[in-house]
């Protein structure tokens, strides 16, 4: 049987990463650099997007939320509503100092964008 990476509906976390995270505008705002899974449910909990740097150098690297974006198949990547501005200000963290994902990290994060945290609500999409 062959491995598919990638159904009409199905991707692997692998094909995730370094797929393009664009505005509402269009722009291009970074591109997904790992997923996070809520290990209980199995659901994916935060899209941690790479944003600014040059060549991988400096890079910043900024949790959002898995309900935050929605895939745009006529772009081939994710689109978040939010402006280069706002993920400047957002919850961010370098390669080499992660955060400890808790829960009062991962509230910061929700309520940074205004979104109600997975885990109090309907099962994240």
């Amino acid at each position: 049987m062959e491995h598919r990476e990638e159904t009409t509906t199905l991707i692997s976390g692998d094909k995730v990463a370094g797929t393009n995270v664009y505005n509402a505008a269009g722009e291009r705002l970074g591109e997904i650099h790992d997923v996070m899974l809520d290990k209980l449910s199995g659901h994916v909990a935060y899209a941690v997007m790479s944003f600014g740097g040059f060549l991988g150098l400096g890079e910043k690297y900024h949790p959002l939320p898995w309900s935050a974006l929605d895939y745009d198949t006529d772009k081939g990547g994710y689109v978040v509503n939010l402006s280069r501005e706002q993920l400047e200000g957002a919850p961010v963290y370098a390669e080499d100092a992660p955060p400890r994902w808790n829960r009062e990290y991962e509230q910061d994060i929700h309520d940074y964008y205004g979104i109600s945290p997975y885990w109090t609500g309907p099962l994240p999409r």
